[in-house]
């Protein structure tokens, strides 16, 4: 890489390390976004208890993947990326490959996100104050505002994710115990039989993987606690699990107030946040309930884009070269958020379909490719080797290849689809 991304690397450790809090809320906020909101309209078809077996194989195998990821990045100098851990331990072929699926999924989630934003916040100001600004102009809002916080740097972003992850947790529990008291054990366990509900539930693996899809920003984490891998160990489980108990809550109180009858509509209209949240709002939500859950949306997408766009920000800086002054920040702020910004003026609507085709990139750098780095790289004077031998890399490893192949049949219209 570049001098100027050495020197810029070097001057960042001079200044204290992150917190792990701080860096647990990133993973977490990091995840929790595209999971919260696709998860029940994916997760429609199969219903809530394979949901919930689906979640914990996830949540494992996603959580895996990132220690190997942490390890293999703490190999390398402060400020290296994807390209860099791939270029040394893939080869040219790999490092191809690696680096094709990273852009790829920071791209279409970075979009994902922006699309999401843009169909909440003009729902929102349409419910609120009756302004219709259109789904285009939200979205170039939604993009400029957060993409000037990834800017600004690690330590911007901690510290906005953690006023946003705070309220988040406010908002959360606001809406969640008003959607509680609605809560119908009819809606949950509703007699499904297997032969209905089964052939729909490895189709929602991809999504789900997606959801715990925190490995974008371990390579700035891994820079930002100091390459302390004690404390990097503790922020990603801490992260990861409260991704997890964020869904395992979120599944509860949707499908437990949405018939599955009603999701074909939702399906039908596009399965954008904006609708989820609409057809919550006409089971009869009170107004303080419906504005909780609102606000959590924004917080929710806003959060995740936070995160996102971050890992997608330094891979650009340290694929390229880019320097870490204010000029080279810009040159890398134009490359990371101009492309999906104009994808969702012309595509305001491709939430859960940029999401699904994610699924295919993200099996790549997020679950195989750390594995194979982390595994090339080793050697007995390593500070850090990620526990469990040979048969968890053989779990995270067939997780990955299972989930890569199901996405792509799901791609050709080969999986049965709900709605």
């Amino acid at each position: 890489m570049s001098e100027a991304v050495l020197t810029g690397a070097d001057t960042r450790s001079q200044k204290p390390g992150g917190s792990v809090l701080g860096g647990a809320l990133i993973v977490a906020g990091t995840s929790v976004g595209a999971g919260m909101f696709s998860l029940p309209v994916i997760t429609s078809g199969a219903w809530f208890g394979w949901s919930l077996v689906m979640l914990l194989i996830g949540w494992y195998c996603m959580y895996s993947a990132g220690l190997y990821l942490l390890e293999a990045n703490l190999r390398h100098r402060e400020g290296a990326s994807f390209d860099t851990m791939a270029q040394a331990t893939l080869g040219n072929f790999g490092r191809l490959i690696n680096g094709l699926s990273v852009g790829f999924v920071c791209y279409i989630l970075t979009y994902a996100y922006i699309s999401g934003g843009s169909s909440i916040i003009a729902h929102t100001l349409q419910s609120v104050a009756d302004i219709n600004i259109g789904t285009e102009l939200a979205g170039i809002l939604f993009a400029v505002i957060l993409g000037s916080v990834v800017v600004f740097g690690p330590m911007a972003v901690d510290k906005v994710t953690t006023v946003m992850l705070g309220a988040m947790v406010i908002t959360f529990l606001g809406f969640s115990g008003g959607l509680l008291d609605n809560v119908s054990t009819g809606n949950l366990f509703n007699g499904l039989p297997l032969s209905e509900s089964s052939p729909f539930a490895l189709g929602m693996l991809p999504f789900i993987a997606v959801s715990f899809g925190f490995q974008t920003c371990v390579p700035t984490l891994t820079g930002y606690l100091k390459h302390d891998s004690s404390r990097l160990k503790s922020t990603i489980l801490i992260g990861s699990v409260l991704a997890l108990a964020f869904y395992l809550i979120w599944q509860l109180v949707i499908l437990g107030n949405l018939s599955r009858e009603q999701f074909p509509a939702i399906i039908a209209s596009g399965g954008n946040i904006g609708d989820l949240v609409r057809a919550l709002e006409q089971t009869g939500l009170n107004m303080s309930t419906s504005k909780m859950l609102q606000l959590f949306s924004h917080l929710a997408v806003a959060t995740s884009f936070l995160g996102v766009s971050m890992g997608l920000f330094d891979y650009i800086a340290d694929f390229f070269g880019f320097s870490n002054d204010l000029p080279g920040r810009l040159k890398t702020a134009a490359v990371t958020f101009v492309p999906p910004t104009v994808l969702a003026v012309m595509l305001p609507n491709g939430f859960i379909t940029a999401i699904g085709f994610a699924g295919i990139g993200a099996m790549i750098f997020c679950t195989i490719s750390p594995v194979l780095m982390a595994i090339k790289g080793r050697s007995e004077q390593d500070k850090y080797q990620v526990s469990g031998g040979k048969p968890r890399i053989a779990v995270v490893l067939g997780f990955g290849l299972v989930v890569l192949v199901l996405e792509m049949a799901n791609t050709m219209g080969m999986l049965p689809t709900f709605g």
